[in-house]
């Protein structure tokens, strides 16, 4: 899910507008990697400026750092601490971009540029979301952020936007339980299986996987012994995804291994005849 440059370069047009019409780049350097040298605050932010215009993020990722440094109590300073943690994000540096946000919302919690500094931290988290393959914490981690900014903040733009990637981010979690699931049902764990699917269901019913988890309960649950479940999943299966290839392999399946009806118990005592003498 990593954004390119120059999408990420369109989306700062939209998330910079309510909070500096100049902004729009990158900061990605250590401060030690710029000598002190004294300069005026509007020196300083004009340079910066000029670097992220011309897409040299961790330059002016440097200079930002570089206003906070020298003038920490000018109206500069705050604003150059969220640019500068824009400017590591563009640079794709994203510990940086998370730990500078971080810092600008431990020191001013209130402040109106609160709001993107909550969804820089959650697109850095966001961009850094691997394949199903790999572990999931960073995952999890931007699911976190995400959600966090949506209950701050729900009215805002970046609340929006939010919201959506939370509807990707679900997605993909739920791909992961699936890659288990199936891994455990190659290798006959039916049991461990069964429960990688069922949490798919369970919590992440409106994904585009739950059709395929029915239809691995289905097959987990005869491969238990426990048709009874095997049948509900089918059920559940048939009654909001009729039409997919799922469900006909989870027809087929319930038709090879009917549902016995149950037999009558027999009467213990009935069952034994008195012998005459």
């Amino acid at each position: 899910m990593r954004m390119s440059v120059s999408r990420a370069a369109a989306l700062s047009t939209l998330v910079l507008t309510a909070l500096v019409t100049s902004a729009c780049a990158g900061r990605g350097g250590n401060r030690a990697d710029t000598p002190y040298v004294a300069r005026d605050v509007g020196t300083l932010y004009s340079a910066a400026k000029d670097r992220l215009d011309r897409g040299l993020y961790k330059e002016a990722a440097a200079l930002f750092d570089e206003v906070e440094r020298q003038h920490p109590y000018s109206i500069w300073a705050r604003r150059a601490q969220v640019m500068g943690a824009f400017s590591y994000y563009l640079a794709q540096d994203y510990t940086q971009a998370i730990q500078s946000s971080q810092r600008f919302l431990s020191v001013h919690p209130g402040n109106r540029d609160a709001p993107y500094a909550y969804y820089l931290i959650a697109l850095s988290y966001y961009e850094q979301i691997s394949d199903v393959t790999r572990d999931q914490k960073i995952t999890q981690q931007a699911m976190d952020a995400l959600g966090e900014l949506s209950r701050r903040y729900p009215n805002t733009r970046y609340a929006a936007d939010a919201r959506l990637k939370m509807d990707l981010v679900r997605d993909h979690l739920a791909g992961k339980e699936m890659e288990i699931g199936r891994f455990y049902e190659r290798r006959g764990q039916w049991l461990a299986a069964s429960m990688r699917f069922r949490s798919v269901v369970e919590q992440y019913q409106t994904t585009s996987h739950t059709p395929e988890a029915l239809m691995r309960l289905v097959e987990t649950y005869l491969a238990l012994g426990v048709r009874e479940e095997a049948k509900k999943s089918a059920a559940v299966l048939g009654a909001n995804y009729p039409g997919t290839d799922w469900y006909e392999r989870a027809y087929k399946l319930m038709n090879e291994n009917p549902v016995l009806p149950p037999q009558p118990a027999k009467d213990p005592v009935g069952a034994l005849k008195p012998v005459k003498s």
